[in-house]
Parts: structure tokens; sequence; C-alpha cells
């Protein structure tokens, strides 16, 4: 069957324009248009050119089809190169200033890349080294400058936020290169539940390409010190996605998590000054953790789901420090402080005596909670989790006392768990 392509100007070999022109002529197709207003080669041809014929397939019955050919229409392509990147270069700039309005500042992307080239630093000679890990508050709570100031030492920061550092503990305890210390940072709904937003970071890390490694130099010294909108809550497809939406049927509000931090090159981060200076803004970031509050973590809402989940967390971090220590690695867990209605879903569904007293017991570990220290309580946290940058300086020199006084040593006497029960949210 002919094929159907639309007609277009296609080269047709010298021996075959006789036989195109009989066979046009043999269905009553003329070749020339007297007349015609169209360009051709001739006083009003159209049909026929020198070495070109345009026609259809089904115009050459028995001819078979040629590859297509189709003319560029000359264009003045320097103009237009000029103009798309002139018109690329005032949206560049438009989106930066209106981010740059909106209390956006430079600074390093917080993505797997980030911490990708921390944990490498372990591989590369300094597996001696002391590591921070656990979740955003260890990120946000903990200030390197201080404790480098402190102790004469910055220590690699490997927090993830939103993230379980169980799975991190997992991976340095399965690396032999290192053989320092560790602090893990204990946020109970997070290290409980065994949550992990940033979970592929760790597999990121060990499949690293060089094409990946060469994008991350070039982002970090051509981009990401110099361009405020280079964030993920601020890229287009973010900003659309997050418009007031109708939702499914049945379906349950989940907000995304807006901005909240602002980061260094080794990953020394503090809080956006946002949330401290913008009070709707921070009423945002509040009803955003909120929605979580009035209902159990997903797969723990019955007592006997949150037992198993709450123990299967704890088992692994056992095993894990267990092989960290036959390395001679020391390992500290640190609570940081909650307050108001985050402090308060916390001990509803992760009451501390199920939760960091048995993995202390387990662990044998030593644990520092800011619950038992006064000079641990009492700060600024603008949205209940993290505290303000001002507030987590105050905070990290508070800290590193009691870390260098009892860190490493053995752990507090604790009572004996004797109802290992999770209340059911319904009693609660």
């Amino acid at each position: 069957m002919p094929s159907s392509i639309s007609s277009s100007d296609v080269a047709a070999p010298a021996n075959a324009e006789p036989a195109m022109a009989a066979a046009a002529a043999s269905i009553g197709i003329p070749l020339t248009a007297p007349g015609s207003p169209l360009p051709g080669p001739g006083a009003g041809e159209h049909f026929v050119r020198p070495g070109f014929v345009r026609q259809t397939a089904s115009d050459r019955p028995g001819v078979a089809q040629p590859v297509p050919e189709r003319d560029i229409p000359p264009q003045p392509w320097s103009r237009i190169f000029v103009t798309a990147i002139v018109l690329a270069a005032l949206a560049l700039v438009g989106w930066e200033a209106y981010w740059r309005a909106f209390g956006a500042v430079p600074g390093y992307h917080n993505g797997n890349d980030a911490w990708a080239l921390q944990r490498a630093r372990i591989d590369n000679g300094e597996g001696d080294a002391t590591v921070l890990t656990g979740a955003s508050r260890v990120l946000f709570d903990v200030q390197l400058p201080v404790w480098q100031q402190a102790t004469g030492e910055r220590p690699i920061q490997l927090a993830l936020e939103g993230t379980s550092p169980v799975p991190v503990l997992e991976d340095l305890a399965a690396d032999p290169d290192f053989t320092g210390r560790v602090l893990v940072g204990v946020a109970p709904d997070i290290f409980f539940s065994g949550f992990a937003y940033r979970g592929d970071a760790i597999a990121d890390f060990h499949k690293r390409t060089p094409a990946q490694r060469a994008g991350t130099w070039l982002a970090r010294h051509l981009v990401e010190p110099y361009f405020a909108f280079y964030d993920s809550d601020f890229a287009l497809p973010t900003v659309v996605n997050r418009q007031a939406w109708p939702l499914r049927p049945g379906s349950r509000k989940s907000t995304r998590v807006r901005k909240l931090l602002v980061q260094e090159a080794d990953r020394n981060s503090h809080m956006w000054h946002k949330l401290e200076t913008d009070p709707q803004y921070r009423a945002l970031a509040r009803s955003i953790w909120a929605e979580d509050f009035g209902a159990p973590p997903p797969g723990m809402d019955t007592p006997a789901k949150s037992r198993k989940v709450i123990d299967t967390q704890i088992d692994k971090a056992v095993a894990a420090i267990a092989t960290l220590r036959a390395r001679g690695v020391q390992v500290l867990f640190l609570r940081p402080p909650s307050i108001g209605p985050y402090h308060a879903y916390e001990d509803k569904y992760f009451p501390r005596r199920l939760t960091w007293d048995v993995l202390l017991r387990r662990t044998g570990a030593a644990g520092i909670h800011f619950e038992d220290y006064p000079q641990l309580q009492g700060y600024v946290q603008p949205e209940w989790s993290h505290l303000s940058a001002p507030e987590a300086t105050r905070f990290t020199t508070a800290l590193m006392p009691i870390v260098q006084r009892q860190a490493w040593g053995a752990p507090r006497a604790l009572p004996p768990v004797t109802d290992v029960a999770v209340v059911s949210p319904a009693a609660r």
C-alpha cells in the first residue's frame, strides 16, 4: 500500500525523472501550472524543477518512496540566538531577584552530592575523625565551629534531615576505614520509626560516577555560592506542585516541608533567618509539622505494630554499634531539645522509657538527653523542632563540656523497664 507521508522536496535520480513524468502524465497530473503564483524554476512552474519532484507517494504509483528532504529557509539565526540568550538571562535575573526579595541567600545545596563529599573524607584518610549523624536536629543544632573551638577538631557532618541515623551507623560499621568516634542524634519520631526521607544518600555515595563528581564540582564552584534561587524549594516544578490544588477524595493533606536551613561548604548548617523574622513563614512551618500530630506514624497504629517497629530499629542499632565497638569506635547518643506541640507528639507516640531508655540499655552506650541537663533547655525554637541560628551556637557551647566530661564513658544507670507495652493511641 502506498505511503501516506506528506509531500516534501526530494532529490530524484536522473534516470527516474522521465519515469516519474510519464507516470504522472498517465494519470492526468499536470507537471506545470502556467500562471501559478507559486515559485518554480520556470514561468509559472509549480511541480517541476531541476532534480526535484514535489509529489506524494500516491501520485507515483509503482515508484518507490524516496527519502524525504526539507529545505531550511534562510533566517537571521545570529539575531535569534542573541535574543534567546538575552531572554534567558533576563528570566534568570528575574527569578534570582524574586527569591532574594523573599529572603533567600546563597548557600550550598543540601543534596546527596554534598553528603557524599563528607562521607568520602573517611575513606580518604580521616577514618579516625569524629562523625556527627542523626536527623535534622543534629544538622541544625550542633555547630561545627563551636565544636572545633572546644576540641581542636572539626567533625564530619553526616546528619540527614528526616532520616534515621541507623542506616548511616550500619554503613560506618561496614567500613573498616572508620575507627573514630560517632555522635548519634535521636529525634524519637525519626529514629524509632525508621523513617528515611534521605535514605538514598548512602546508596548514591557508593555508586557515584565520574560525571556526577564533575557536575558536583562545577555546581559548588560556579553556581551554589552565588545564586540564592539554587535550592530545591525554589525550583519551578516544586513551586507549581505546592499550589492549593484540590485534594482527591479520601486523601489526607501532606505538605512538603519548606526551606528551613542554610548550609556551608562542609555541611555546617543553621536555621534560615526567615523562620525567626517572618511570623507568616514560621506559622507555615509549624502547620506543616502539625499535619502529622493527630495520628500515629504510618505502620504504628496499634500497640503491637508500634512495639515491633521500635524493637526493629533498636535491634539494628545494637548490631551496628556492636560491630563499631569491636573496632574500637566510641559511640554517644544525643537527644536534642524539642518544645511545644512537637515535644508533646513525641512523648505521646515515643515515650522515653520505651524508646530512649531501652536504646541506651541495650546498646550499652552513653547518652545525653536534654531533659537531664538544665543548661540544654530553654532555647528558642521557632517551629518547635530546631534551634535558631544564635541559639544553636549557644546550645553547642553548653553541650561541649558535657561531651568532654562524660560523652564516651559508661552510660548512666537506668531503672529497669517493667512494662514494654506501647500504649494504644486511643487510650492516651
